[in-house]
């Protein structure tokens, strides 16, 4: 894997765990019975985004490390995947 490879793995790991992450904690605004005039009650309040965004980079971190093992040691191939044979045979 070059490190092209595993800068955009991280990337969509990272934005993966992101969009996971987000809501948890979440407290809206219809949760805290104080809507602002002109919002919709399920606007953020207290979004902890910052906090998050340390959480995603962490976790993200973790799970490319395992993913890159794998993908370095050869257990799982691009090879795996070729379902229609299409890929010239291993050398």
């Amino acid at each position: 894997m070059g490190i092209t490879s595993a800068i955009v793995l991280y990337a969509v790991i990272w934005f993966m765990t992101f969009l996971v992450i987000i809501p948890i904690r979440l407290e809206t605004q219809g949760d805290k019975g104080e809507v602002v005039p002109g919002t919709h009650a399920g606007a953020p309040e207290k979004h902890f985004l910052k906090q998050k965004a340390w959480i995603t980079t962490g976790v993200a971190a973790v799970l490319w490390a395992v993913v890159c093992a794998i993908i370095i040691s050869g257990v799982i191939s691009v090879h795996d995947f070729d379902w229609m044979g299409m890929l010239p045979e291993r050398q």
